[in-house]
């Protein structure tokens, strides 16, 4: 399936349904799509994103289409990540920040427990989130620096 075919398939599924949420994995699917075909690929590159798009099986009739292709997008941002080195825009900052919130789940109850228990670990949690969204921010703006970035 060529790029601009996908892209096609996902205008007519999101022109056909009504649901929100449905919608939403479609917009996303095109974003990406289209990010895709503007950049430059050899031809090897784009030979293997058009056999990634074909393995995903997009265009089968499941009985729960939305949760088939919501997969079918996580299995496809896998793939660019790890063949291609792209990646979303936000994706560091989401992966960094729940790092930060285990971590500093682990801080408020290991560090600050003599504080009240809960304040531990809220304070933890909060001080995790933000070191972690701060870093993944950080992380973001290094790929979309180096051209990593959808």
């Amino acid at each position: 399936m060529t790029l601009k075919n996908a892209i096609n398939f996902f205008e007519s599924l999101k022109a056909e349904s009504s649901k929100k949420s449905e919608i939403k994995v479609y917009n996303e699917f095109i974003e990406i799509l289209k990010k895709l075909e503007n950049r430059t690929f050899t031809t090897d590159e784009i030979r293997s994103i058009e056999t990634e798009l074909e393995r995903l099986n997009l265009k089968s009739n499941l009985e729960n289409r939305k949760k088939h292709l919501k997969q079918a997008l996580n299995k496809f941002k896998k793939y660019l990540k790890e063949t291609l080195y792209l990646t979303t825009k936000g994706h560091y900052a989401r992966l960094y920040g729940s790092l930060g919130l285990v971590f500093g789940l682990l801080f408020g109850v290991a560090i600050l427990s003599n504080l009240e228990r809960s304040l531990g670990i809220s304070l933890g949690l909060i001080g995790g989130m933000v070191i972690g969204s701060i870093m993944g921010r950080g992380k973001d703006a290094q790929a979309k620096e180096f051209g990593n970035m959808l």
